[in-house]
């Protein structure tokens, strides 16, 4: 019999995931991951992960299946919180959650469910696994977007390896939402109703700016909005001797100053923004709502523009250096100077675009067809072919 070690997150997702697994034959083992417990940086008053931690303890009861609680603060600290502030200080955004897959749950964990003799980790991932023709002379496993489209998370999932597919199921990946709560509640399973976490990965739910505020200091600078008249004057492109200068032209971000715009107020810092944000500025009086367009974290710099078509929100390309860049499927990989049409997504949730991706010897350049809305460096791109999540990287 073939031993699964489950990530009881105390979620209805895990919960159901366990249930099949157990119902498929496996032996099942619940682990609760503890991520946080670092009293210098205070997140809230409340302690979610108690709450969840005995939901998850309550649902192993229930499926007759062992349960302990493995404290991995230490490793979340150290590769997933340290990670965010230093990206928020250099001026980018991290995705915590796609880190905390990769360095946490299929990593960390994974290595402690194999010392328990597991032959495979599971968690409630909306995502599918599958394998390639095993008539070929490599096998290669294939990472799929869940079937239920509007909870599809694969993209949570892009970092991954072969070597963590290999030991990693997903039970639930071909269900939907209702039907996964369905089977909570015929289980008469105490998650079965509750609500689907909105925070950081096994933390909970987080103001963000009061979080960053507990490790970077408040600096006042200055709010400095820009013109469509002025972005249109920038818009005229030079004529380039190669491919591959358009490509780095186009995927660069504006170099603003000060000058280029009208001071509309001040700000508290600007590490505690990323491009996109509406909320947080303070400012009324326009006649269309204000985003932030870009930061200037060496001059402490935000810009701003009205409406969220502005065109400093918009970019079609950017680009991924070698050292970011990953195949979840090393065997699709593309060589320097070759093309890959694929569809892509910079965020969670967001539709899948059509998009080219053309390789250099310093990186990745992906080219979509439609503008995208506010490309964030630190942020992760993931692309696919059809169905299949093939590769990722982090945005320069």
């Amino acid at each position: 019999m073939k031993t699964v070690v489950v990530g009881l997150s105390g979620g209805v997702d895990s919960s159901v995931a366990a249930h099949l697994l157990k119902k498929q034959g496996y032996n099942v083992i619940g682990l609760f991951m503890k991520n946080w417990h670092d009293d210098s940086v205070t997140i809230s008053d409340e302690c979610p992960w108690l709450d969840d931690s005995n939901d998850a303890m309550l649902v192993a009861e229930k499926l007759e299946i062992p349960f302990q609680t493995v404290d991995l603060s230490e490793e979340y600290k150290e590769r997933i919180v340290d990670y965010m502030f230093r990206e928020y200080e250099l001026g980018r955004t991290p995705n915590p959650d796609v880190l905390c897959n990769r360095e946490i749950k299929f990593d960390v964990f994974l290595k402690i469910a194999l010392s328990l003799g597991a032959d495979f980790v599971a968690t409630g991932h909306y995502c599918r696994k599958s394998v390639t023709d095993s008539g070929s002379k490599s096998i290669e496993y294939r990472l799929l977007s869940g079937l239920d489209s509007a909870k599809d998370q694969s993209y949570f999932l892009c970092q991954l390896s072969q070597e963590q597919l290999a030991k990693t199921l997903f039970p639930i990946g071909e269900l939907t939402k209702p039907e996964v709560r369905k089977i909570a509640q015929d289980l008469s399973l105490v998650t079965a109703d509750k609500k689907d976490s909105q925070g950081l990965c096994f933390i909970g739910k987080v103001r963000l700016p009061d979080f960053l505020q507990q490790k970077l200091k408040p600096k006042t600078g200055s709010i400095v909005g820009i013109s469509e008249e002025f972005e249109a004057y920038l818009t005229p492109p030079p004529i380039f001797d190669s491919k591959e200068d358009a490509l780095a032209y186009a995927s660069s971000k504006p170099a603003y100053s000060i000058t280029d715009g009208t001071v509309l107020g001040t700000h508290q810092g600007a590490h505690f923004f990323t491009k996109g944000q509406r909320k947080g500025l303070a400012i009324g009086g326009t006649k269309e709502p204000l985003f932030i367009i870009d930061t200037d974290v060496d001059e402490n710099i935000v810009y701003v523009g009205e409406g969220k078509n502005h065109p400093g929100l918009l970019r079609s390309s950017l680009f991924v250096p070698n050292h970011d860049l990953h195949w979840v499927r090393p065997g699709l990989a593309i060589s320097s100077g070759e093309e890959l049409n694929v569809l892509a997504r910079i965020r969670y949730r967001q539709p899948l675009e059509p998009a080219t991706l053309y390789q250099t010897k310093q990186g990745l350049y992906i080219t979509f067809s439609n503008p995208q809305t506010a490309i964030t460096e630190g942020q992760f791109v993931a692309w696919y072919l059809n169905d299949e999540l093939v590769g990722s990287g982090v945005i320069s």
